[in-house]
């Protein structure tokens, strides 16, 4: 038996721990709905349920990435915020609770800016080349490494080693999970999600988003996603270390993948789009401060 099929009942334990909010479920449910269906009144209702929750999604929508700073309730943060984002949180939230204090194998804030900086590459690619749904593209690349949370809680110390590990050789994170655990971040990360009921094409972005070539439905969006992975990797939006890769974006399968169903991607200019994230950090500092980084006691 592999140490993937030991841990495995333990992963699907995780959706029992008292630190996972009752609403992602439902809010999962509810909003893999068409947009035009979703009950504005029970989204307000699930989130106002979790005081931490309510309490990011009012200190997000007041923060200036928003422009605001008058927000006082929850369906204001909802309607400021729009049905896709609220999801992000929760979800941001739920995975930020995962991890007991002591329990990080790396850095967690280098951890959270490099998640929310692929899911804001990953949506403005989406956009840029005329993916259907950025907002998808957004949550899937916000979830991408939900697995490496997964494997800093189940196998605390072995991950630390394998993390250790990775920035002595320099090599990439999955890579040493392979060789030191016998699995990856993607195959632990896709037992969770599916656990959680996370959406079919979102849980093919955790688990493939290293392994681009598989046969599957949502493969532009897994190729998307791993684009935007390397694309942040090479912006010093990765993990803390270096990475010894040398990366050619326009001859990667992904790269092939994504121009065969949107054209405009071969005439995008690479340049431009990197200097693009780079524009993007005082957003992707403003969210993990909003939504992940310790509030001092008493703020609400």
């Amino acid at each position: 038996m592999s140490l993937l099929d030991e841990i495995r009942p333990r992963i699907r334990a995780l959706d029992a721990m008292p630190s996972v909010p009752a609403i992602v479920q439902p809010l999962a449910g509810m909003l893999r709905q068409d947009p035009d269906n979703v009950n504005l009144d029970q989204v307000v209702e699930l989130v106002s349920h979790d005081s931490t929750v309510a309490a990011q999604c009012l200190r997000l929508a007041n923060s200036p990435l928003f422009g605001r700073s008058n927000t006082e309730t929850v369906r204001g943060a909802v309607l400021a915020l729009g049905i896709k984002r609220i999801e992000a949180v929760v979800m941001g939230c739920c995975m930020n609770r995962i991890v007991p204090a002591g329990k990080w194998a790396f850095d967690a804030l280098t951890f959270w800016r490099h998640s929310l900086a692929c899911a804001l590459v990953s949506s403005r690619m989406a956009r840029l080349i005329g993916y259907p749904d950025p907002e998808k593209a957004y949550l899937a690349g916000l979830l991408h490494d939900l697995g490496m949370l997964v494997n800093t809680v189940i196998c605390t110390e072995e991950y630390r080693h394998t993390v250790e590990v990775a920035r002595q050789r320099r090599i990439r994170l999955h890579e040493s999970e392979r060789e030191c655990l016998g699995f990856t971040h993607c195959q632990s990360g896709a037992i969770l999600a599916q656990q959680w009921k996370f959406s079919p094409d979102v849980t093919a972005v955790i688990e493939l988003h290293h392994e681009t070539t598989a046969t599957t439905a949502a493969r532009p969006l897994v190729a998307l996603v791993h684009l935007s992975d390397l694309l942040c990797r090479l912006r010093d939006l990765g993990y803390g270390y270096y990475e010894a890769m040398g990366i050619d974006l326009a001859g990667d399968d992904a790269w092939s993948t994504l121009v065969a169903s949107y054209p405009a991607l071969a005439k995008m200019d690479l340049a431009r789009l990197t200097m693009d994230i780079d524009g993007a950090m005082e957003e992707i500092t403003t969210l993990v401060d909003a939504v992940f980084k310790p509030q001092p006691l008493g703020t609400p």
